[in-house]
């Protein structure tokens, strides 16, 4: 049973919520760390991201590209708004598929669960329902879904020093 819970609200937004077992302040730096990101968000097995800039800071930048074993690949670039360490982030997105689509407004917060865990909760806001048709059926279920599981494995269950 899946652990990634995803839903719509409105026309344009969708809120995935996922719980850990790791506390909130080492589920937010594996989310701004590029060294973790390259470990854990790699989407379904057999892709790779050779490239993760993550300039976690705000006005900061970030630039992330996944390669399958056959060549295939596609990137997202993003500005950061707002960090608050342990708490909260607020970026705009565009996956390149290979035309970027347009911005993707994210809020990601990390709230302890009060015994030491961490309940994530992305709300993505895109700019209107074909926007959000399109990143629904691409598969980000999927791959959130599968990244989420390694994180656990390969970081929560290793703690970066």
């Amino acid at each position: 049973m899946s652990k990634l819970h995803m839903r719509t609200e409105g026309d344009t937004q969708i809120v995935i919520t996922r719980h850990f077992a790791a506390p909130p302040d080492l589920v937010y730096r594996a989310h701004t760390e590029p060294a973790l990101l390259q470990r854990w968000l790699l989407g379904p097995d057999g892709w790779t991201m050779p490239v993760c800039i993550n300039e976690a800071r705000p006005g900061g930048r970030f630039r992330y590209e996944w390669v399958d074993a056959k060549g295939n690949g596609f990137h997202i670039t993003g500005e950061f708004v707002e960090l608050q360490p342990g708490e909260r982030i607020v970026h705009i997105e565009r996956m390149h598929l290979p035309d970027p689509t347009p911005d993707s407004h994210v809020v990601t917060t990390f709230a302890s669960d009060g015994a030491g865990g961490t309940d994530l909760t992305m709300c993505m806001t895109l700019p209107d329902a074909a926007t959000r048709a399109a990143v629904l059926s691409s598969g980000m279920e999927h791959g959130l879904e599968d990244s989420y599981a390694r994180l656990e494995r390969a970081v929560f269950a290793a703690p970066p020093a």
